[in-house]
């Protein structure tokens, strides 16, 4: 975020969104007083916009589904915005989270074929593989490690990188313009450059496959286009689309990977369940992924008429912030006592991966990639614990996305 700026338009009274934590696995304890007193609020973002905070978890599904909030973050009324703005006017081809329906299906649909349940499945045994090879070199290494840098990162890096036809030797590369565009404190002129350096990135790649294609997702999408000419997957969205699997297919799960293992090793009942039961590994992943949900501030909106919620008046061009983590801790969501972390529960059709359209398309190898890393982590290494206090932990506040920027471990 940057500076604060003065905006005239704002209140200087209204609140900000809720950032302090009071533990490292919930979400800041102001979300629910706000579930209870006051579900749709006003709220001040640091750059100078105001926008609205939907915090009960009916109300983030009904925003999520609802056509007339937007994904066209540009659209926003100009008094409402944080400013500057890095955001085009008009969102890229191929930028599926800044695109609403239908456009945003033409682009997302040909991309899918490559995460359905069919595929991920093919994917497991060479998950497997890559996650072995890696618990063998930290065996091999011994205590302590650090489990993001030697297994959380490598592992869904590889995977990515593998699916797309990206070059794993490349990974210092597009991690470091990964943390560029999602630090918090990232001006709109650093994270413009980031996205510019990225687009770069793999606009190169884009261009030598359209010369040698090869077995990955890249190929496939560049071999589409050319076979149809109504095709929408012209090499700029083949390059947004590229750009935007590979952040967010690593960044994503590796931090899932390293604050559910954090969250296992600080629940010891909950650990020793899951190894008296692997198969509790599909409930085990479902529950971390509710109770820990990293997109830690949600999903933003912009209403696209004036509308009226639980009795308020949202104006056209008013942003709204879906609070991904405060509706997956209400009880709205059927579950009891939904602030404590039960991996035997039946699983909660809980928001982790967004909702409606945009849901996330890659959802399906996340779970994958969680439920092999964590079980074969812990079966691997029965003895495994931290090498450091839990309160000495790099914790990524500072993240879009959180979970650990480091976790050092031993056994």
């Amino acid at each position: 975020m940057t500076d604060a700026i003065v905006n005239p338009a704002v209140p200087s009274d209204l609140p900000g969104l809720p950032r302090q934590r009071g533990c490292p696995f919930d979400p800041a304890p102001e979300y629910a007083r706000l579930r209870e007193q006051a579900p749709i609020s006003r709220i001040s973002f640091p750059s100078g916009g105001s926008g609205w905070l939907a915090t009960r978890y009916e109300d983030v599904r009904a925003i999520l589904a609802d056509p007339r909030f937007s994904s066209r973050l540009s659209t926003a009324a100009p008094h409402v915005r944080p400013a500057p703005t890095a955001l085009p006017e008009q969102p890229l081809p191929g930028a599926l989270l800044r695109l609403d329906e239908p456009e945003h299906a033409r682009y997302r649909r040909p991309v899918m074929r490559a995460f359905t349940v069919k595929r991920v499945q093919q994917l497991r045994p060479r998950i497997q593989q890559i996650v072995d090879e890696r618990l063998d070199a930290m065996e091999r290494r011994g205590g302590p490690v650090d489990l993001v840098a030697e297994l959380a990162l490598p592992v869904t890096s590889l995977v990515i990188c593998e699916l797309l036809g990206v070059d794993y030797d490349d990974r210092e590369t597009f991690h470091g313009l990964a943390g560029r565009l999602l630090a918090i404190e990232s001006s709109p002129e650093q994270a413009q450059q980031a996205r510019a350096d990225l687009a770069s990135f793999i606009s190169t790649l884009v261009a030598a496959k359209r010369e040698q294609p090869g077995d990955d997702l890249l190929s496939g999408l560049i071999a589409e286009a050319d076979a149809d000419p109504d095709s929408p997957l012209t090499d700029i969205a083949v390059t947004v689309l590229g750009s935007l699997l590979l952040i967010a297919g690593h960044e994503t799960t590796a931090n899932m990977i390293a604050l559910g293992s954090l969250a296992l090793l600080e629940s010891p009942d909950q650990l020793a369940a899951l190894r008296r039961d692997p198969a509790l590994a599909d409930r085990a992943v479902e529950e971390l992924l509710r109770h820990l949900t990293i997109i830690q501030f949600g999903l933003v909106r912009v209403a696209a008429q004036d509308l009226t919620v639980r009795g308020l008046s949202i104006k056209a061009g008013e942003y709204v912030v879906a609070s991904l983590p405060s509706a997956n801790r209400d009880p709205g969501l059927g579950i009891t006592d939904p602030d404590r972390l039960d991996i035997t529960r039946d699983p909660a059709a809980h928001v982790a991966f967004g909702y409606g359209p945009h849901q996330c398309l890659g959802q399906q190898l996340a779970r994958a990639e969680l439920q092999i890393t964590l079980t074969s982590l812990f079966a691997r290494f029965p003895g495994l614990r931290l090498a450091v206090p839990a309160d000495q932990l790099p914790f990524r506040d500072d993240m879009i996305i959180y979970g650990l920027h480091q976790l050092p471990v031993t056994w």
